[in-house]
């Protein structure tokens, strides 16, 4: 873990997506994060000692999923497929699809295997498997606030982890996708999906992969950001700020199927220009935390104001 001695950023983006502004000025507590994601050598111990069965490989009730076709009550997880040529950008069915017995043991389809993808980030991780993992850790899983005070590494305001350039002298920083999306990727960073932590250089505080390769998980629930006011009279900017509610995290697009969802952060592989800019410390996106998908993970901290070595 690399410890981070905590301090006042300018938090959010008024340069990219609506949900990313205001910018605002917080400070977080020091606290410890893990170097990299989570990996599947990290997540295959945790569940040899616990017995963990993540979501995905549980059959959904249909009781809980009004209107569902009852075929699809199997185990599985979304996972992303590229198309054959260019499709409306607005429907994500085009390229994600409920894949029966895809799991964390078998990142790419029913019939893959980790193999090779020890050192990759674990995916198909629910909000809970990501919480009982950082449970039996004796860590925690980050707040949007302190997860991109650290993808920031003191670079307060630019748009990258490592500056205002994507891709400096034409060299990829980041596990994200090349060309137009989500059928044409030119591979220009090396990997398809994702790719073994620690492939990029670690922004400077010594993180690695805080932008691209996988989504990660944050504690907080989705709302857009508010402005935290300072007490009368204080000349301390809001410290350790927080997300918003519950309920409103709710999709209103799914009023029957009420599913809370959490705040991601860092973009992931799929991330592209031409779609989903947000291979950025600055970035948000909501998840539901009953979903699992292919281009998500997470890392957990340890939060300690005195800096001892957890």
């Amino acid at each position: 873990m690399i410890h981070l001695p905590g301090g006042a950023f300018q938090m959010g983006s008024d340069r990219f997506y609506p949900e990313e502004a205001p910018v605002r000025r917080v400070q977080v507590d020091g606290f410890w994060m893990d170097a990299t994601p989570v990996t599947n050598r990290d997540f295959a111990r945790f569940v040899e000692a616990t017995g963990h069965v993540t979501l995905a490989e549980l059959a959904p009730d249909p009781k809980d999923y009004p209107g569902m076709d009852p075929t699809m009550a199997q185990a599985g997880s979304l996972l992303f497929q590229r198309t054959n040529g260019p499709v409306p950008l607005d429907d994500a069915s085009q390229w994600w699809r409920f894949s029966f017995g895809t799991d964390w043991r078998h990142p790419h389809g029913p019939d893959s295997e980790l193999d090779i993808l020890a050192d990759h980030p674990v995916v198909h991780v629910a909000y809970a498997d990501a919480e009982a993992y950082a449970r039996w850790a004796g860590k925690t899983l980050p707040t949007e606030a302190e997860w991109e005070y650290a993808a920031r590494g003191g670079l307060d305001g630019t748009d990258y982890v490592w500056g205002d350039e994507l891709a400096p002298g034409g060299i990829c920083q980041a596990n994200y996708w090349q060309g137009a999306f989500p059928f044409a990727n030119t591979l220009a960073d090396g990997y398809e999906r994702t790719s073994p932590v620690r492939t990029y250089p670690a922004n400077d505080y010594g993180l690695f992969d805080m932008i691209g390769n996988v989504w990660e998980w944050t504690t907080d629930w989705f709302a857009q950001p508010r402005i935290e006011r300072k007490a009368k009279g204080s000349c301390c900017v809001p410290a350790n700020p927080r997300g918003g509610t519950k309920r409103e995290s709710l999709d209103p697009a799914t009023p029957d199927i009420p599913i809370p969802r959490k705040v991601l952060k860092g973009g992931s592989h799929l991330c592209a220009a031409n779609y989903c800019q947000r291979y950025r410390p600055a970035a948000r996106h909501p998840q539901a935390v009953d979903s699992s998908t292919s281009h998500i993970g997470f890392r957990c901290i340890i939060r300690d104001k005195k800096g001892n070595r957890p």
